[in-house]
């Protein structure tokens, strides 16, 4: 009798301890994956592997020779159309008092209605081209600023914070279009992936605070679990077989606002709160 009753607390500490272990994982990182919006020849990169890096800050141009035509045709345009639609405002100002000046000759029966319809004619004429050369020195712009954005796109800039985790072209190598040259890790996108017992998977859920502690970690880190996979997976190696349920783990992540200050790959144990 003693001996079945000392076998049952054995027992029941025994399954204690395995419910108070720990949810084993790893941290994870999403990275930014940088590519510029069009093809060309890598002239200069402005990070290295391991940098860390801010908004704003030049990661690497394409050669703009072809760009920077365009622009200064398009600015070249521009001026020209400027300059016509001056002259044909001259063109209107002229037209204006000529059309005046017929128009007080016939009042003063001096002039002939024939000259003052043609005046009228050629500043309606006028008037009508400075309309016309407006909409196409609107276009000017249009195609100025489009050649502007072109070029501008040649000099990629970061829009993230964070760290260069790899880069993928240096100098001198061709890009193909939307090609990533370069991946950025942003501290926010630090989370931590896990594995749950099948036995334990009903206790947990989304939206439920976890405590995570690692090797180096603060002490006070936590987070909120974000993901729950919707089937389950064995932990290798394992043969398939109902005796082998024990072995059924679920596979969650957790993540905290602005990040997790923990390296991506570091091994974690996940504690519910």
């Amino acid at each position: 009798m003693k001996r079945c009753i000392f076998l049952l607390l054995f027992a029941l500490t025994a399954c204690g301890e395995k419910s108070n272990q720990p949810w084993l994982g790893y941290a994870e990182g999403e990275d930014a994956f940088i590519a510029a919006p069009a093809a060309g020849w890598v002239a200069n990169l402005g990070v290295e592997r391991g940098q860390e890096v801010k908004p704003g800050d030049v990661l690497f141009t394409l050669n703009d020779t072809q760009e920077k035509a365009a622009r200064d045709q398009a600015a070249a345009n521009l001026a020209n159309m400027k300059s016509q639609l001056a002259q044909n405002q001259a063109t209107v100002t002229y037209a204006e008092k000529d059309l005046a000046r017929q128009n007080n000759l016939v009042r003063a029966q001096a002039g002939t209605q024939a000259l003052l319809d043609l005046s009228r004619s050629n500043r309606d004429q006028a008037v009508a081209r400075i309309s016309q050369m407006r909409a196409q020195e609107a276009q000017a712009e249009a195609a100025l600023a489009d050649a502007e954005y072109q070029l501008s796109q040649r000099r990629i800039v970061s829009l993230v914070g964070g760290r260069v985790e790899d880069i993928y072209f240096r100098v001198g190598e061709y890009v193909p279009p939307s090609t990533p040259v370069l991946s950025v890790l942003p501290p926010k996108n630090i989370y931590v992936r896990f594995f749950v017992p099948e036995s334990q998977f009903g206790h947990v859920k989304i939206g439920r605070r976890v405590r995570i502690s690692c090797d180096g970690c603060a002490p006070d880190l936590t987070a909120t679990i974000t993901f729950m996979a919707q089937q389950e997976e064995f932990t290798p190696p394992v043969i398939f077989s109902i005796g082998n349920r024990e072995k059924l783990v679920f596979k969650l992540e957790a993540r905290a606002p602005g990040g997790l200050k923990i390296n991506p790959g570091e091994p974690v144990e996940v504690r519910p709160l």
